[in-house]
C-alpha cells in the first residue's frame, strides 16, 4: 500500500514517540524528510537524527530530547498543508506560530527553512508544519 502524506506520517510518529516518551523513533528516509530532521535539529527540538542504510531507502533514527523530569520540548506539532488542501504563504504573509515561540516549516523555492528564514530572504512557500 503506497502511503499519500508521507510528512504527516513523519510528524505523527514523532509526536507519539514523544508522548509515549521514548528515546529514539525510526522513519523511513527521504530527501524531504532529512531536511525537516535538519530543521528541527537546528531549532533545537530534537537532539540529532542519523540516517542508516537497510538495503533499501533507508531509515532517519531521530533521538528525541527532553528537558530535566522528562518533560517534552516538543509541546505540539501540526501539519498544515494537506496533499488535499495546499496552504502557500508570500512572505509578507507568513504565519507565526504561537506569537514567535515556534517555528513554521517551509517548502520554498530556496529548499525547506523556517519561517524566519523565509522572511529574511524574501521567499513565499507552502506551509508544511507548525512546531511549538
Amino acid at each position: 500500500m503506497q502511503m499519500s502524506d508521507v510528512i504527516a506520517d513523519m510528524l505523527t510518529r514523532i509526536r507519539n514517540a514523544n508522548d509515549a516518551k521514548h528515546a529514539t523513533v525510526d522513519i523511513p528516509a527521504s530527501n524531504m524528510k532529512k531536511a525537516i530532521a535538519d530543521i528541527l535539529v537546528a531549532e533545537g527540538y530534537v537532539k540529532s537524527y542519523q540516517t542508516i542504510e537497510d538495503g533499501k531507502q533507508g531509515v532517519i533514527r531521530v533521538t528525541l530530547k527532553y528537558t530535566n523530569g522528562k518533560q517534552k520540548v516538543i509541546r505540539g506539532i501540526r501539519r498544515v498543508s494537506k496533499p488535499g488542501l495546499r496552504v502557500y504563504a508570500g512572505y509578507e504573509d507568513m504565519p507565526k506560530v504561537m506569537n514567535g515561540l515556534g517555528i513554521a516549516i517551509v517548502s520554498t523555492s530556496k529548499g525547506i527553512m523556517t519561517d524566519k528564514k523565509a522572511r529574511t530572504l524574501k521567499v513565499g512557500g507552502e506551509v508544511l508544519a507548525f512546531v511549538w
